[in-house]
């Protein structure tokens, strides 16, 4: 496989219930829908395919613990993409109009240091913890 080309990801997750969740999704995030059923919903998140599907299970379904990260409880599991700055801060302010709970306030983490980004944290309403974050160098995405 070539390592330099950039290939979507699929992720399924469980959701409490569809309905409101896809409605986060689409409404608030601003994913498309794709394939679907009643049991379960494809959506283009970010340009990757994220399928939601209905567990039954009505508790957070995906948070087990938390790691310290630059002062803040990190919730693991979680997931996101990492954007452009310009795109990152479009959707901080989409988001903040929308009212959004954020677990993890949007700010800087590792000011100064080869890894630093913009990040933010919040809940789906199924209580799937997601991490938006844009590095001010994109090529230190993966540097030590």
């Amino acid at each position: 496989m070539e390592s330099n080309k950039l290939y979507p990801f699929h992720l399924a997750i469980p959701v409490n219930e569809l309905k409101e969740t896809a409605e986060f999704y689409r409404n608030v995030l601003g994913c498309d829908e794709g394939r679907s059923s009643e049991q379960w919903m494809d959506l283009n998140f970010f340009g990757h395919q994220l399928v939601l599907h209905i567990s039954g299970d009505k508790r957070n379904l995906n948070v087990t613990g938390s790691n310290p990260v630059d002062g803040h409880n990190v919730p693991v599991p979680h997931f996101g993409v990492v954007l452009s700055i310009d795109d990152w801060q479009i959707l901080e302010k989409k988001l903040i109009a929308a009212n959004t709970e954020f677990l993890i306030e949007p700010y800087i983490r590792f000011k100064g240091e080869s890894g630093e980004q913009a990040t933010m944290f919040l809940y789906d309403p199924s209580g799937n913890a997601l991490e938006f974050k844009a590095f001010r160098d994109p090529g230190k995405l993966f540097e030590k």
